[in-house]
Protein backbone atom coordinates (compact mmCIF):
# COMPACT_ATOMS: atom_id res chain seq x y z
CA UNK A 1 0.00 0.00 0.00
CA UNK A 2 1.34 3.41 -1.00
CA UNK A 3 2.00 5.99 1.71
CA UNK A 4 -0.07 9.16 1.59
CA UNK A 5 1.64 12.36 0.51
CA UNK A 6 -1.34 14.68 0.95
CA UNK A 7 -4.73 14.45 2.60
CA UNK A 8 -7.24 17.32 2.56
CA UNK A 9 -10.66 16.97 4.20
CA UNK A 10 -13.25 19.75 3.87
CA UNK A 11 -10.66 22.44 3.18
CA UNK A 12 -11.81 26.02 2.62
CA UNK A 13 -9.44 28.90 1.84
CA UNK A 14 -10.28 32.60 1.86
CA UNK A 15 -8.55 35.61 0.32
CA UNK A 16 -9.75 38.67 2.18
CA UNK A 17 -13.52 38.38 2.43
CA UNK A 18 -13.82 35.95 -0.48
CA UNK A 19 -13.73 32.17 -0.13
CA UNK A 20 -11.68 30.93 -3.09
CA UNK A 21 -11.48 27.20 -2.31
CA UNK A 22 -14.66 25.39 -1.34
CA UNK A 23 -14.86 22.05 0.48
CA UNK A 24 -11.71 20.50 -1.03
CA UNK A 25 -11.44 16.76 -0.37
CA UNK A 26 -8.30 15.28 -1.85
CA UNK A 27 -5.81 12.49 -1.25
CA UNK A 28 -2.57 11.97 -3.20
CA UNK A 29 -0.16 9.08 -2.58
CA UNK A 30 3.63 9.22 -2.65
CA UNK A 31 4.97 8.37 -6.07
CA UNK A 32 1.62 9.03 -7.74
CA UNK A 33 1.51 11.05 -10.98
CA UNK A 34 -1.39 13.52 -10.98
CA UNK A 35 -2.53 16.45 -13.12
CA UNK A 36 -4.65 19.24 -11.65
CA UNK A 37 -6.43 20.79 -14.63
CA UNK A 38 -8.65 23.82 -14.94
CA UNK A 39 -9.03 27.28 -16.47
CA UNK A 40 -7.23 30.36 -15.21
CA UNK A 41 -8.82 31.68 -12.03
CA UNK A 42 -10.31 28.36 -10.97
CA UNK A 43 -8.23 28.13 -7.78
CA UNK A 44 -5.28 26.00 -8.90
CA UNK A 45 -2.64 28.46 -7.67
CA UNK A 46 -4.39 28.79 -4.31
CA UNK A 47 -4.52 25.01 -4.00
CA UNK A 48 -0.76 24.87 -4.64
CA UNK A 49 -0.14 27.38 -1.86
CA UNK A 50 -2.28 25.31 0.48
CA UNK A 51 -0.34 22.17 -0.47
CA UNK A 52 2.98 23.86 0.28
CA UNK A 53 1.75 25.54 3.50
CA UNK A 54 2.26 29.03 2.06
CA UNK A 55 -1.34 29.73 3.05
CA UNK A 56 -3.58 27.99 5.55
CA UNK A 57 -7.22 26.93 5.36
CA UNK A 58 -10.02 28.44 7.36
CA UNK A 59 -10.37 26.92 10.81
CA UNK A 60 -13.44 24.70 10.79
CA UNK A 61 -14.33 21.68 12.96
CA UNK A 62 -14.46 19.31 9.99
CA UNK A 63 -11.24 20.48 8.29
CA UNK A 64 -8.22 18.16 8.29
CA UNK A 65 -4.89 18.75 6.53
CA UNK A 66 -2.06 16.22 6.51
CA UNK A 67 1.14 16.38 4.44
CA UNK A 68 3.51 13.41 4.55
CA UNK A 69 1.43 12.17 7.50
CA UNK A 70 1.91 15.32 9.59
CA UNK A 71 -0.57 18.09 10.37
CA UNK A 72 2.00 20.75 11.33
CA UNK A 73 5.04 21.71 9.32
CA UNK A 74 7.92 24.13 9.38
CA UNK A 75 8.27 25.47 5.83
CA UNK A 76 12.02 24.80 5.77
CA UNK A 77 11.46 21.17 6.71
CA UNK A 78 8.66 20.75 4.18
CA UNK A 79 10.84 22.10 1.35
CA UNK A 80 13.30 19.28 2.08
CA UNK A 81 10.56 16.79 1.26
CA UNK A 82 8.70 18.49 -1.58
CA UNK A 83 10.24 20.10 -4.64
CA UNK A 84 8.26 23.02 -6.07
CA UNK A 85 8.84 24.39 -9.58
CA UNK A 86 7.36 27.88 -9.90
CA UNK A 87 7.01 29.66 -13.27
CA UNK A 88 10.13 31.73 -12.49
CA UNK A 89 12.88 32.11 -9.90
CA UNK A 90 11.93 33.94 -6.71
CA UNK A 91 13.36 37.45 -6.71
CA UNK A 92 15.88 38.26 -9.43
CA UNK A 93 19.15 36.41 -9.99
CA UNK A 94 22.28 38.54 -10.33
CA UNK A 95 24.02 38.96 -13.69
CA UNK A 96 26.71 36.53 -12.50
CA UNK A 97 24.36 33.73 -11.36
CA UNK A 98 25.30 30.47 -13.07
CA UNK A 99 23.20 27.37 -13.54
CA UNK A 100 24.98 25.68 -10.64
CA UNK A 101 24.48 28.75 -8.42
CA UNK A 102 20.76 28.77 -9.21
CA UNK A 103 20.46 25.06 -8.43
CA UNK A 104 22.34 25.40 -5.13
CA UNK A 105 20.12 28.35 -4.18
CA UNK A 106 17.29 25.84 -3.80
CA UNK A 107 18.78 24.88 -0.44
CA UNK A 108 18.16 28.43 0.77
CA UNK A 109 14.97 29.32 -1.16
CA UNK A 110 16.84 32.33 -2.57
CA UNK A 111 17.28 33.60 -6.13
CA UNK A 112 21.09 33.35 -6.07
CA UNK A 113 24.00 32.61 -3.73
CA UNK A 114 24.34 35.74 -1.66
CA UNK A 115 27.66 36.36 0.19
CA UNK A 116 26.10 35.69 3.59
CA UNK A 117 25.12 32.11 2.65
CA UNK A 118 27.36 29.22 3.64
CA UNK A 119 27.57 26.65 0.85
CA UNK A 120 28.96 23.21 1.66
CA UNK A 121 30.70 21.00 -0.90
CA UNK A 122 27.94 18.44 -0.40
CA UNK A 123 25.39 21.03 -1.52
CA UNK A 124 27.26 21.71 -4.76
CA UNK A 125 27.62 17.97 -5.36
CA UNK A 126 23.90 17.45 -4.81
CA UNK A 127 23.01 20.38 -7.09
CA UNK A 128 25.24 19.06 -9.87
CA UNK A 129 23.70 15.62 -9.44
CA UNK A 130 20.22 17.10 -9.94
CA UNK A 131 21.36 19.15 -12.95
CA UNK A 132 22.65 15.95 -14.50
CA UNK A 133 19.40 14.17 -13.63
CA UNK A 134 17.46 16.62 -15.82
CA UNK A 135 20.14 16.65 -18.55
CA UNK A 136 21.26 20.17 -17.61
CA UNK A 137 24.76 19.45 -16.34
CA UNK A 138 26.17 21.34 -19.31
CA UNK A 139 24.53 24.49 -17.92
CA UNK A 140 26.45 24.50 -14.64
CA UNK A 141 28.75 27.36 -15.69
CA UNK A 142 26.38 29.18 -18.03
CA UNK A 143 24.88 32.46 -16.80
CA UNK A 144 21.15 32.22 -16.13
CA UNK A 145 20.57 35.48 -18.01
CA UNK A 146 22.09 33.93 -21.15
CA UNK A 147 19.96 30.78 -21.06
CA UNK A 148 16.90 30.14 -23.18
CA UNK A 149 13.55 29.86 -21.40
CA UNK A 150 13.68 26.08 -21.78
CA UNK A 151 17.17 25.89 -20.27
CA UNK A 152 16.10 28.08 -17.36
CA UNK A 153 13.12 25.79 -16.71
CA UNK A 154 15.39 22.75 -16.52
CA UNK A 155 17.64 24.54 -14.03
CA UNK A 156 14.56 25.44 -11.98
CA UNK A 157 13.51 21.79 -11.87
CA UNK A 158 17.00 20.85 -10.66
CA UNK A 159 16.75 23.66 -8.10
CA UNK A 160 13.48 22.21 -6.80
CA UNK A 161 14.94 18.71 -6.60
CA UNK A 162 18.02 19.58 -4.54
CA UNK A 163 15.98 19.74 -1.36
CA UNK A 164 13.39 17.08 -2.20
CA UNK A 165 14.66 14.14 -0.20
CA UNK A 166 14.01 10.60 -1.38
CA UNK A 167 12.14 8.23 0.91
CA UNK A 168 13.27 4.69 1.71
CA UNK A 169 11.98 3.44 -1.65
CA UNK A 170 13.85 6.15 -3.58
CA UNK A 171 10.76 8.26 -4.29
CA UNK A 172 10.48 12.04 -4.12
CA UNK A 173 7.61 14.42 -4.88
CA UNK A 174 7.79 17.26 -7.40
CA UNK A 175 5.08 19.89 -7.83
CA UNK A 176 5.14 21.85 -11.10
CA UNK A 177 3.08 25.03 -11.41
CA UNK A 178 2.21 25.81 -15.06
CA UNK A 179 5.73 24.76 -16.16
CA UNK A 180 5.23 25.31 -19.90
CA UNK A 181 4.25 28.97 -19.63
CA UNK A 182 6.39 31.22 -21.87
CA UNK A 183 8.11 28.24 -23.53
CA UNK A 184 8.27 27.81 -27.29
CA UNK A 185 7.31 24.53 -28.97
CA UNK A 186 10.81 23.04 -28.79
CA UNK A 187 11.24 23.95 -25.11
CA UNK A 188 7.80 22.54 -24.28
CA UNK A 189 8.79 19.25 -25.87
CA UNK A 190 12.04 19.16 -23.88
CA UNK A 191 10.12 19.93 -20.68
CA UNK A 192 7.71 17.06 -21.28
CA UNK A 193 10.59 14.66 -21.89
CA UNK A 194 12.22 15.83 -18.65
CA UNK A 195 8.99 15.22 -16.72
CA UNK A 196 8.61 11.78 -18.31
CA UNK A 197 12.17 10.83 -17.43
CA UNK A 198 11.72 11.92 -13.81
CA UNK A 199 8.43 10.02 -13.55
CA UNK A 200 10.04 6.84 -14.88
CA UNK A 201 12.87 7.20 -12.35
CA UNK A 202 10.49 7.31 -9.39
CA UNK A 203 9.71 10.99 -8.85
CA UNK A 204 6.05 11.60 -8.08
CA UNK A 205 4.73 14.31 -10.42
CA UNK A 206 1.98 16.74 -9.44
CA UNK A 207 1.34 18.92 -12.48
CA UNK A 208 -0.81 22.05 -12.27
CA UNK A 209 -1.80 23.26 -15.72
CA UNK A 210 -4.49 24.57 -18.03
CA UNK A 211 -2.68 23.11 -21.08
CA UNK A 212 -3.92 19.65 -21.99
CA UNK A 213 -0.74 18.79 -23.92
CA UNK A 214 1.35 19.20 -20.74
CA UNK A 215 -0.19 16.01 -19.33
CA UNK A 216 2.44 13.34 -19.97
CA UNK A 217 1.42 9.70 -20.62
CA UNK A 218 2.79 8.66 -17.21
CA UNK A 219 0.09 10.73 -15.49
CA UNK A 220 -2.85 8.40 -14.88
CA UNK A 221 -5.08 10.56 -12.69
CA UNK A 222 -6.65 13.93 -13.44
CA UNK A 223 -8.26 16.30 -10.95
CA UNK A 224 -10.47 18.94 -12.57
CA UNK A 225 -11.20 22.30 -10.93
CA UNK A 226 -13.72 25.03 -11.66
CA UNK A 227 -14.72 28.05 -9.57
CA UNK A 228 -12.69 26.98 -6.56
CA UNK A 229 -14.05 23.45 -6.40
CA UNK A 230 -12.94 19.99 -7.44
CA UNK A 231 -15.57 19.00 -9.99
CA UNK A 232 -14.07 15.69 -11.14
CA UNK A 233 -11.33 13.31 -10.00
CA UNK A 234 -10.48 10.04 -11.64
CA UNK A 235 -8.63 8.11 -14.36
CA UNK A 236 -7.32 10.24 -17.22
CA UNK A 237 -9.03 8.20 -19.93
CA UNK A 238 -12.45 8.70 -18.34
CA UNK A 239 -12.15 12.42 -17.66
CA UNK A 240 -10.33 13.76 -20.71
CA UNK A 241 -13.38 13.75 -22.97
CA UNK A 242 -14.91 16.56 -25.06
CA UNK A 243 -17.96 16.62 -22.80
CA UNK A 244 -16.03 16.82 -19.53
CA UNK A 245 -13.50 19.36 -20.83
CA UNK A 246 -16.29 21.47 -22.29
CA UNK A 247 -18.01 21.56 -18.91
CA UNK A 248 -14.83 22.64 -17.08
CA UNK A 249 -13.58 25.21 -19.61
CA UNK A 250 -16.98 26.46 -20.75
CA UNK A 251 -16.38 25.98 -24.50
CA UNK A 252 -16.98 23.32 -27.13
CA UNK A 253 -13.90 21.11 -27.34
CA UNK A 254 -12.55 18.86 -30.07
CA UNK A 255 -10.09 16.28 -28.76
CA UNK A 256 -7.35 14.19 -30.29
CA UNK A 257 -5.08 11.60 -28.68
CA UNK A 258 -1.68 10.70 -30.12
CA UNK A 259 1.24 8.76 -28.61
CA UNK A 260 -0.26 8.98 -25.14
CA UNK A 261 -0.78 12.77 -25.28
CA UNK A 262 -4.07 14.65 -25.54
CA UNK A 263 -4.62 17.74 -27.71
CA UNK A 264 -7.66 20.03 -27.65
CA UNK A 265 -8.85 22.91 -29.81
Amino acid sequence: MQETFLSFEHVYVARGLNTVLHDINLQICRGEHVAILGPNGCGKSTLIKAMTCEIYPLVRPETRVSIFGRERWDLTQLRRMLGVVAPELPGKPTRMTTGLDAAVSGFFSSSTLWPNLTVMDAMRDRALQMLNLVDAGYLRDKLVGEMSAGQQRRVMIARALVGAEEDASGQRMLLLDEPSNALDISAQRELRETMRDLARKGTGIILITHHLHDIIPEIERVIMMAEGRIVADGPKEKLLTPQQLGMVFGVDVDLQQRDGFFYAW
